[in-house]
């Protein structure tokens, strides 16, 4: 069974309103019995109107500003972070009763979110610390690899010089010879992986990094008679590491084309916007499967046979430490576009808070 429900108003009234009634009673009461009303009739009103008074006040005391002083008191707790901190008048069936039930409700809330961040904190913490020691691992064996592969490709372009000419193992030295290189470039990109390079920042005309990067893309696109359509307009000077965003921008170019069947098309458009200038680069492939499209800047993830697994995730870190970001959309059957967006200005973290170091022209 539900309880009454009062409004705190009507809550703090009916007192008062019941002493009033009982003091006019009282009053009529005294007047009706005595024949000469006098002072004692002044006296008797004085006093009622004083316990009038005082029942208001209490009343008000009670209902309204004992709560309010609680309220204040639990709000400076929460704000020093005691997220235990409740109110004891959330189980009155009025409106102030509604603010406590909501004050508590907040603090609980508050309380689950900090605990769901702290261990999101420790978990984030405990795969940072794995990476890293995976990632000195790596780099110490790939260091280790390194080496004799060199003594390897060494070796073969000796045996390749000392072999007749007409020697069938000549086809055999070149598939080792391709194997030996596919070998060098996985190690070159984990090393990159696992001990990144701070980019070295350059004002620089952003334009130009874009057609490099499309120059070197046209040489394979062309064995696969697939067309790379470059739409560009003037873009500005921005301070960027013009080797490492060749680099993301030809990655992402040859994963297009790679993408393309036989006559496809990559498409390349520049823009600039405010503060920002982007690059997005769209193929007419098979696109990318929705189930797998928050997975393709993982190390090592592919899904081509060939591939290593490196380069998105390579371009990925490239660009975040440009302060970019890249974004991707993708339709399955239809294509792929991937969009590199770089700041104008480079920013870096002081202490009075992130502020732009270069300045912008125009090419």
């Amino acid at each position: 069974m539900s309880r009454l429900r009062l409004n705190w108003r009507m809550k703090a009234v009916l007192p008062v309103a019941a002493v009033l009634l009982n003091g006019l009673l009282l009053f009529g009461l005294v007047t009706l019995t005595i024949s000469e009303p006098g002072n004692l009739v002044l006296v008797i009103a004085i006093a009622g109107a004083f316990c009038i008074c005082a029942v208001m006040l209490m009343v008000l005391a009670v209902m309204v500003h004992r709560p309010m002083l609680e309220l204040q008191k639990k709000i400076a707790m929460v704000r020093e972070g005691d997220l235990e901190a409740t109110v004891t008048f959330a189980d009155r069936n009025d409106e102030i009763g509604d603010l406590g039930h909501g004050f508590n409700d907040m603090v609980r809330q508050l309380r689950e979110s900090r605990e769901e961040i702290q261990h999101l904190h420790r978990t984030q913490m405990s795969r940072a610390e794995h990476l890293a020691t995976m990632g000195e691992l790596a780099a110490g064996l790939a260091h280790e690899i390194r080496n004799p592969l060199a003594g390897i490709a060494g070796v073969i372009e000796i045996v390749g010089r000392d072999l007749p000419a007409n020697s069938p193992a000549r086809s055999v030295l070149g598939d080792v010879r391709h194997e030996v290189l596919h070998i060098n470039r996985i190690v070159s990109e984990l090393l990159e992986i696992a001990r990144p390079k701070a980019p070295n920042f350059a004002l620089g005309d952003f334009g130009s990094s874009v057609d490099h990067a499309v120059l070197f893309a046209r040489e394979q696109a062309a064995s696969k008679h697939i067309d790379i359509v470059l739409e560009k307009g003037q873009l500005p000077k921005i301070e960027h590491d013009a080797g490492q965003i060749h680099q993301v921008l030809l990655n992402l170019l040859l994963n297009a084309v790679q993408a393309c069947d036989q006559g496809g098309s990559v498409l390349v458009e520049c823009s600039e916007q405010d503060d920002t200038v982007s690059v997005s680069v769209t193929d007419t492939g098979k696109g990318i499967a929705p189930e797998i499209l928050a997975n393709i800047f993982r190390p090592f993830f592919t899904t081509k046979g060939n591939g290593t697994g490196l380069g998105l995730s390579l371009a990925h870190r490239i660009v975040e430490d440009h302060g970019g970001r890249i974004e991707v959309q993708s339709w399955p059957g239809k294509g792929s576009r991937f969009t590199v967006i770089l700041p104008k200005k480079r920013v870096v973290e002081t202490l009075d808070g992130p502020r732009g170091l270069s300045r912008t022209g125009t090419a």
